[in-house]
């Protein structure tokens, strides 16, 4: 299985950076992760929140096979625990998934097309975070459900 984590934008924080670098270099023990940050969408001041999500839209089709599994990150999706996850991830090996991509929306969510062909929706907390800390604490989640599978002692650390 291949994951994918597509966010919107770029981060220019270096500590985000460094961390978000920290926890791909230590996925690549365990699977197959790629991150790709795509363009923001240019001239936003002159659009709507709606045709900038349509906007953002079109980048991410782009990006998304007939085949993929596609869960979003977002607000209204199912809570998961760190030991929840890992068996959640399982589950998508075990069912012979062969890419599952986890996509970060813009500023203003995801546009109706992207809901309409997402297999799900995850939400990492009730708490609202930036879209840049949100990349970090997802590879570090990601990372973790590895481990827990792995019954590495990271989880307990």
């Amino acid at each position: 299985m291949k994951i994918t984590l597509i966010a919107i934008g770029k981060t220019e924080d270096k500590y985000l950076i460094e961390g978000i670098d920290k926890y791909i270099n230590r996925l690549k023990h365990y699977i197959n992760f790629s991150f790709l940050a795509l363009p923001d969408v240019k001239n936003v001041k002159n659009l709507s929140e709606a045709q900038q999500k349509a906007k953002e839209a079109e980048l991410l089709h782009k990006q998304i096979n007939n085949g993929d599994v596609v869960i979003l990150l977002d607000e209204k999706g199912k809570k998961y625990s760190s030991v929840a996850f890992s068996n959640y991830l399982n589950k998508q090996m075990v069912g012979s998934v062969q890419h599952l991509i986890f996509i970060i929306g813009g500023p203003y969510g995801f546009d109706e097309t992207i809901y309409k062909r997402a297999n799900g929706l995850i939400s990492l907390s009730d708490m609202t975070f930036s879209h840049q800390m949100i990349r970090l604490f997802f590879v570090e989640q990601l990372y973790r459900g590895f481990s827990i599978l792995k019954g590495e002692p990271y989880h307990h650390a």
